[in-house]
């Protein structure tokens, strides 16, 4: 199984987003460029989707940045807002740079989205899921259940024009004993890929737990923002629930430090750059 990680434009954002300021504690609206906080201590993180080429599916993780957001592979303010909105732009803004976006990228790896017989998305925040227009025509693009009905619970917390048009399915964990909360699902039925719920940050979020004999990688989305994130058990600033988002760390935590895992990668960790990895 070869892991491809890719590199979508890169996220700015309250560096109390990503690693949770315990002694401030800031409230959502603080991280946000309205708040003196907010505005400070800014950082520019990278946005990482990933290919995955399984012996049964080509299978994309995330799509990150449409082109939408740097038209000229520029900043552009006014055009951030017009895709993602006033409220998600004071959160987090972005940047594409040409030849970034991953329907791009993919071109030059001479596949379309006609090639892909999954698109998975950890879960639904603008950064993630901002590309899924530009990737209709993929065989499947799935979310989980509970990731699908906080968009309806909490929807200021997306923007779900990202997805219109675009023909979701979803998947139900089962009860496996597996993850932060025992639950997961096995896509192929062979152990191979198993999309795992670590809620918290959101309460769909989904690991994905790729396995070749005892051998493993575990792409962790946002449970955790970088390496240091479980290695010091730092929580995401943001989280519907953050006993659960400390629980699903922990997991994480557990997970990469078995002597089995090969890599565990966090979405945004600024210390990973685009690489190759060989399951075998």
């Amino acid at each position: 199984m070869k892991i491809r990680v890719i590199h979508t434009g890169k996220v700015y954002v309250s560096s109390a987003l990503p690693f949770k300021d315990a002694v401030k504690n800031p409230n959502p609206l603080q991280l946000t460029l309205l708040s003196l906080y907010g505005r400070r201590n800014r950082i520019w993180l990278p946005v990482s989707a990933y290919l995955i080429e399984h012996a049964r599916a080509k299978i994309l993780v995330d799509t990150g940045w449409h082109r939408e957001i740097s038209p000229e592979g520029e900043y552009n303010r006014r055009a951030q807002v017009r895709h993602m909105g006033v409220a998600h732009f004071l959160l987090n803004q972005g940047i594409l740079p040409k030849g970034e976006s991953v329907v791009e990228q993919l071109a030059a790896l001479n596949i379309a989205p006609k090639d892909l017989d999954f698109v998975i998305l950890t879960h639904l925040h603008t950064d993630h899921a901002s590309g899924l227009r530009q990737l209709i025509g993929a065989k499947k693009i799935l979310v989980s259940e509970p990731e699908l009905d906080d968009t309806k619970k909490f929807p200021i917390r997306y923007a779900s024009s990202m997805w219109r048009g675009v023909k979701l399915e979803t998947f139900a964990f089962n009860d496996t004993g597996v993850g932060s909360v025992g639950k997961s699902f096995d896509l192929f039925g062979d152990g191979s890929i198993e999309l795992v719920n670590i809620p918290g940050h959101t309460s769909g979020l989904t690991a994905v737990k790729l396995n070749v004999g005892k051998k493993f990688v575990l792409l962790f989305s946002d449970g955790g923002y970088a390496k240091k994130s479980w290695q010091e058990l730092i929580p995401p600033g943001t989280a519907l629930d953050e006993a659960q988002a400390f629980k699903s760390l922990q997991w994480i935590r557990e997970m990469s430090l078995n002597e089995n895992c090969v890599d565990s990668l966090a979405n945004h960790d600024p210390d990973i750059l685009p690489h190759e990895i060989i399951l075998d």
